[in-house]
């Protein structure tokens, strides 16, 4: 027997490498030059992509954890600008408190966190694996729960590996913006490459054991198509579980960070007149917290889900090709692209950290995209070579169409690469106040925080006009070259470069926690400026990030949509009857159901914790709020508490609601049915994830533009700075848009990700259970 992966199209060559093969319409013919085996280039990109990992983690341990005095000897170690050693005690004193608070708090809301998803698991898994035992087989239903839970248990320790490094770098970042702009800048970069690498590596290398795992167990699949479909439905089980952690990482920290942000800005900037990161605003170290859960370990997880789901769906549909199938080294073509992106991430982001510096502000934005920019031209021709080698060099057929080549796969893959950017492109575009769009909201919170909200309302609807018409194009064009394999691929193209997306993704929380510190600390105010800088640019390209991220979401529910529609064989299904069109509404209906559960929940906690905030300064300091001292270690516990509980709480109905309304619609109305309804889902939550995402992440920027003076620069002799800068009423009214922003662009919008992919997936895991005929159209007929 051949073994899997190792093996090539050649079986000579077995163990040694492969050759290109002619497939003909009855043989398959090696060529003669030799190529290596499709594991042996996993294996180097698991190997380098780990390396890398370990490498970045220890650059960040050597960071120092303290301010030195004037007499230390270290000098590694960051000196206090005055040299004064009372100040540097003192300093020294508040950043182990905060940190550890930050620390702690976010460690304790993941355990928590994990322990619900866990307990979520084991139900579901029960449930699903009685359902599947029953209605298909019980070997079907072990091998897919077996999967489901190793997706679900290696996606949680990515987000605690993120998680981990983002609280352990933040203080070391702030200090290293003592010595220039360039050393907290590697710093924050080298931390966010740990989750960024960490997430891709382990998913590829979860993912490739179980499949050659599976193949051991299922023998020679190549000489039996069915069984070998059968085995990549089963591992589709992996991409549920991470897909399932996605939803709850992303929804629970979702509503904890935008609790707390939300709670802190109305109780400390609105009430009390108090900066953002004043350490006597309780919920501050709450929003610290938040912005770690939500923006590391949620964005995390909804990207390891969206890569996960992107390889086994196209695994799916590589094995329902009647040609692809008979060779392992077309087969695993998804695994092996996935592993080109990753090695082309590892290079790019060592070349660009290695030949650049950064000596100004304004090169800051520059190298984080330059980073990304970087990763996909190298991906360009790394998708072509690897196309060129792991395909057959003349026409074959995958399911629904004939005639299809190595280069249109790679058309594929390059353009779900670059749309990804593009769309990126233009989510910063909206969201920047480098551009008009931000510029116009902040001239408009002249007049009120109504026409401020109005207008951004406004934007967010323009916005997503071109993305979602550029996703559109791409699964035409890939539609027609390969079908639903082309779109599947596309979606790998996208996130082929994953690692660098969370690099520059996580750079911005961590940043962002650094600045926290400084003003908590009382740090130089040059470190302050410094850690604005990188917070600044950090919230750009967290808005490509977003933009990544949705774009990536909407193929890879449209590829598993693919893969769900042909193994119910309703690849040519009609769209016109009474089932499809109520399928559509239903399916139309229910992002709006879940936007609508996540925002109250959010409304619910912030005021939790803003009555929790005026409590405490009510009873301890009365009327004389200005001059009180410091939160306590117990009046910041009280507040994480709050958003902890909330955040638990209140992710368990949408995420149900999710998991379990495909389900219902298959087992009640039927296969058809379920497959309208998935289209209903993904174009309504595509719409509405860019535009909450991209109206919020406008609002956030003016406020920021408007906090830093920007104004005038758009009003010139008119600008007054009590009027229209730092603490004005203009100012207020743009903190405002900001705090009804909040949620959209980091709680609501982007857990409308989850729910294109996780629909998306649980329809494919189930689709061997899912009858033709509901039970309500049995009784209906």
């Amino acid at each position: 027997m051949e073994l899997p992966l190792f093996t090539s199209a050649s079986p000579y060559l077995l163990g040694r490498g492969l050759a290109r093969t002619v497939v003909t319409s009855t043989t398959t013919m090696p060529l003669a030059t030799p190529i290596p085996a499709p594991a042996y280039i996993i294996i180097a990109a698991c190997v380098v992509g780990f390396l890398y990992t370990g490498y970045c983690a220890w650059v960040t341990s050597q960071a120092p954890c303290q301010v030195g005095k004037r007499s230390d000897g270290d000098k590694q170690m960051p000196m206090a600008a005055e040299g004064n050693g009372s100040k540097v005690d003192e300093i020294n004193t508040r950043l182990e408190k905060y940190s550890s608070l930050i620390q702690r708090g976010a460690m304790a809301f993941l355990k928590y966190e994990y322990v619900c998803i866990a307990t979520f698991a084991m139900l579901f898994s029960a449930i699903a694996g009685t359902a599947l035992g029953y209605l298909s087989s019980r070997e079907r239903a072990f091998l897919t729960i077996f999967a489901y839970l190793l997706g679900t248990s290696t996606s949680m320790m990515a987000g605690w590996v993120g998680m981990a490094i983002a609280v352990y770098a933040n203080s070391r970042v702030a200090l290293k913006c003592y010595n220039n702009l360039s050393s907290g800048f590697n710093l924050a970069c080298n931390a966010g490459a740990v989750m960024g690498f960490t997430i891709m590596s382990l998913a590829l290398f979860s993912l490739s054991l179980l499949a050659y795992l599976y193949s051991l167990y299922f023998g020679d699949l190549l000489q039996d198509q069915r069984e070998m479909k059968k085995m990549f439905e089963c591992l589709a089980g992996f991409g549920l579980g991470a897909s399932t952690v996605a939803m709850f990482g992303r929804v629970g920290g979702g509503i904890f960070t935008k609790a707390a942000d939300v709670g802190a800005d109305i109780a400390g900037k609105l009430e009390n007149d108090w900066d953002e990161d004043d350490p006597r605003n309780p919920a501050v170290i709450a929003d610290n917290v938040g912005d770690n859960v939500g923006d590391i370990a949620g964005m995390g997880s909804d990207l390891f889900g969206s890569f996960a789901g992107s390889i086994c769906a196209a695994l799916v549909c590589c094995a329902q090709s009647p040609t692809l199938h008979k060779e392992w080294a077309y087969v695993v073509l998804p695994l092996v692209l996935a592993s080109g992106g990753l090695i082309a991430c590892a290079l790019s982001c060592v070349a660009i950290l290695a030949l650049f510096e950064v000596e100004q502000e304004q090169d800051v934005e520059k190298l984080l995209k330059r980073q990304l920019l970087s990763a996909s031209v190298v991906c360009t021709p790394v998708i072509i070579l690897l196309c060129y080698m792991y395909l057959p060099n003349q026409s074959f057929e995958v399911r629904g169409k004939t005639g299809v080549t190595w280069w249109h796969i790679a058309i594929c893959c390059c353009n779900g690469l670059y749309s990804g950017l593009f769309i990126g492109v233009i989510a910063e575009y909206y969201t920047s106040a480098t551009y008009k769009p931000v510029r116009r909201l902040a001239v408009e919170c002249k007049t009120s925080a109504a026409t401020n909200i109005i207008q951004g309302l406004a934007l967010g609807y323009k916005s997503c006009i071109v993305p979602v018409m550029l996703v559109g194009a791409t699964v035409w064009i890939n539609f027609n070259l390969a079908r639903f394999l082309g779109i599947s691929i596309g979606a790998i193209g996208i996130l082929m470069t994953l690692a660098s997306s969370l690099t520059i993704d996580a750079f911005g929380p961590i940043t962002d926690n650094a600045g926290g510190l400084a003003e908590m600390t009382g740090m130089d105010e040059a470190v302050r400026e410094r850690t604005d800088i990188l917070d600044a640019a950090g919230n750009t390209t967290a808005a490509i990030g977003k933009g990544f991220a949705i774009s990536s979401a909407m193929l890879v529910a449209l590829g598993s949509f693919g893969a769900y529609a042909q193994i119910k064989h309703l690849i040519d299904a009609p769209m016109i009857g009474s089932f499809q069109f109520l399928g559509l509404i239903f399916g139309a209906v229910v992002p709006y159901w879940f936007f609508a559960l996540t925002m109250e929940s959010v409304g619910v906690a912030a005021g939790a914790m803003v009555e929790e905030v005026r409590r405490q300064l009510e009873e301890k300091h009365g009327n004389g709020v200005n001059g009180a001292p410091d939160a306590s270690v117990e009046d910041c516990d009280k507040c994480i508490a709050i958003a902890t509980n909330a955040s638990l709480y209140e992710m368990i109905a949408p995420g149900s609601l999710i998991v379990l309304s495909p389900l219902g619609v298959g087992y009640m109305f039927g296969a058809e049915m379920l497959c309208s309804f998935l289209l209903g889902a993904v174009v309504c939550s595509a719409t509405m994830a860019v535009s909450a995402s991209n109206t919020g992440g406008a609002w956030d920027n003016t406020k920021k533009f408007v906090k830093s003076g920007g104004l005038q620069e758009e009003l010139g002799d008119e600008y007054d700075v009590k009027l229209h800068g730092k603490k004005s009423d203009t100012h207020k009214n743009a903190i405002v848009g900001d705090t009804v922003g909040d949620p959209l662009k980091d709680t609501s919008g982007p857990a409308l990700n989850i729910v294109m992919k996780l629909m998306a997936m649980v329809a494919l895991v189930f689709a061997p259970s899912i009858p033709d005929s509901g039970l309500f159209q049995m009784l209906y007929n």
